[in-house]
């Protein structure tokens, strides 16, 4: 990359001359370029796919310059980038004023600043994650950060840490000097920004000294503001003091989360045929909540209300639910669907909400199916404390169910059982004893005392097989919890990074723990202080500000492996 003059000129002149001076070159350099650098960007045919990230590899000024005195900066990466990708994630800070122009010459760019810089300023410049190749969309591995000063001293202090969690790449890191009003900071955009690399650890740089709050936004739009309804955030433990003798904050951590305090909306009712109503709502909702008594069918035309037999969710997208109803309707009125007390997953509540019903005299001829089992069939669960879910695709009528279903061992001995509904559509079986390790159950539905709202039946038996585990097929861990602060209430989790999402909480009291009768797989081991001893990980939340109750993972992921407990695990709180 060849250097640049540091001497400063006009902004309109200094474009021009560059402009006449490529022009000039243009004609000789360009074979050079299609022989050479464009041509090496394509793999050869048939070879493997490019998957090498592409890098940051020369910028101008070099970090840590000072008395900067230029109208622009230059950075060249290994490998031609998506132009619209690198104008998304560069960001610098603090702003500059007015629009800065952009001025590629191959893999390399030149950023201009028609307003100038400002004096005695220190500048961090960051080029983000989002950044990709041409060649096969790689997003870069990590962001890259530089500062420089325009005046005779350059501000190094830095915050670090990390965002954890399943999609913790390319998150933004928003940080605000603070003010006097602290409570408006997510309001405007940041004073420095930084984005995570892919895994999920950041760096905040170029930093003077004073307070500092920053949060993590999964910033779904780009715009560099928190919309609350749409990003989700991560909230700081605390605001982060920088004085003249610290240099670095280490361990900033956080986990995202949803804070939309926005209610769920009724979008539509549409009649699916003529007993069923596919209802879509503007959000997914705690189908836990729902009732059939929450829902009725208003008849406009002949002022008549039609009450909904059956409410579930089925497989249905996460904003849908199912209503069944036995009542005939008249296709030449009007009809409203009404809800009431519906609940969306954080717990906003929508009170009597109503939308137009597109109604259907289709006939429903299809007879109710299950779709799917907890265990899955030949599938195994733990013989103490065991819970079977069968899910069904359509509301189940019966009523006396348990003269439909045996439950038994392989030889025929049955086992005494409770049913529930967990909604109208999905059944949970409890055994009221202690089954066996380590042998072979079944559960028999005969379908065709399952009959839908229209009546429907199925001449079949449903059978479920499963086996219990052996108590030798458990695994455990346990060790001691170490933290030189000392915080009160310290909750530990080993939390499963399997489909299976099992889940197993410990209070730490006297410094060691044991999990024991734990399921084989690979896990995540994390703390958190329980600040307000309620047993639940606090988020915090960002209007009016509360701040997240403070975490800690164990850095390692553990393979927890059948019949061979893991003893002796330092846990360290940092």
């Amino acid at each position: 990359m060849v250097k640049k003059s540091k001497q400063k000129i006009n902004f309109k002149s200094t474009f021009v001359l560059r402009r006449l001076k490529l022009s000039t070159i243009a004609l000789l350099l360009f074979t050079f370029f299609i022989l050479t650098k464009c041509a090496n960007q394509l793999p050869p045919s048939g070879g493997e796919p490019d998957r090498i990230p592409p890098e940051v590899i020369n910028i101008y000024p070099p970090d840590g310059t000072i008395n900067f005195d230029d109208d622009y900066i230059e950075i060249e990466f290994s490998e031609y980038v998506d132009k619209r990708s690198f104008r998304e994630a560069i960001f610098i800070s603090p702003f500059v004023e007015g629009t800065p122009e952009y001025s590629w010459t191959g893999t390399s760019v030149e950023i201009y600043f028609p307003e100038g810089l400002k004096k005695d300023l220190t500048y961090t410049i960051t080029v983000g994650t989002d950044v990709v190749d041409i060649n096969n969309k790689n997003r870069m591995a990590q962001a890259y950060t530089f500062t420089f000063s325009t005046g005779e001293k350059i501000d190094r202090k830095m915050i670090s840490g990390k965002v954890f969690g399943k999609d913790r790449v390319g998150v933004y890191l928003f940080a605000y000097k603070q003010d006097n009003d602290v409570d408006t900071l997510l309001f405007r955009k940041p004073d420095y920004i930084s984005q995570t690399g892919t895994n999920g650890n950041f760096k905040l740089q170029g930093l003077a000294g004073g307070d500092y709050r920053v949060f993590a936004v999964k910033d779904k739009y780009r715009d560099l503001v928190y919309q609350q309804e749409q990003d989700e955030i991560g909230i700081p433990f605390s605001d982060i003091h920088l004085s003249d003798a610290d240099s670095v904050f280490v361990g900033l951590n956080f986990l995202l989360f949803d804070a939309d305090t926005t209610k769920p909306r009724l979008i539509s009712g549409i009649m699916t045929d003529v007993n069923h109503i596919l209802v879509t709502f503007s959000k997914e909702v705690d189908t836990s909540s729902i009732k059939s008594d929450f829902f009725s069918v208003i008849d406009s035309t002949g002022n008549k209300t039609f009450n909904i037999n059956y409410a579930f969710k089925g497989k249905t997208k996460p904003e849908e639910i199912v209503l069944a109803l036995n009542d005939d309707i008249n296709m030449s009125d009007q009809y409203y669907l009404f809800a009431d007390s519906i609940i969306d997953k954080k717990g906003n509540v929508t009170l009597n909400d109503f939308t137009t019903l597109t109604v259907s005299d289709r006939p429903d001829t299809s007879s109710i199916n299950i779709t799917s089992t907890v265990p899955l069939k030949n599938g195994t669960v733990d013989f103490q404390n065991t819970e079977i879910k069968i899910l069904f695709d359509d509301a189940i009528v019966n009523n006396n169910i348990q003269n439909a279903i045996t439950f038994s061992d392989t030889l025929n001995n049955k086992i005494q059982f409770n049913v529930l509904k967990k909604d109208d559509a999905t059944l949970i079986f409890n055994p009221l004893q202690s089954l066996k390790p380590d042998k072979d159950y079944m559960i028999k539905l005969d379908l065709n005392k399952f009959p839908d709202a229209a009546g429907n039946k199925r001449d079949s038996v449903f059978i479920l097989k499963f086996t219990t585990i052996s108590g030798l097929d458990f695994t455990g861990l346990s060790g001691k919890f170490i933290d030189t602060t000392s915080h009160p209430y310290p909750v530990l989790i080993l939390e499963s990074t399997d489909k299976n999402e099992q889940k197993y909480i410990k209070r730490v009291s006297s410094g060691t723990f044991d999990f024991t009768r734990v399921l084989p797989g690979k896990y995540l081991l994390w703390s958190f202080i329980d600040e307000n001893n309620n047993g639940e990980y606090d988020y915090g939340f960002p209007f009016p500000l509360k701040y997240s109750e403070k975490f800690s993972f164990y850095p390692d992921t553990l393979n927890l492996r059948p019949r061979w407990e893991v003893t002796d695990l330092n846990f360290y709180f940092k």
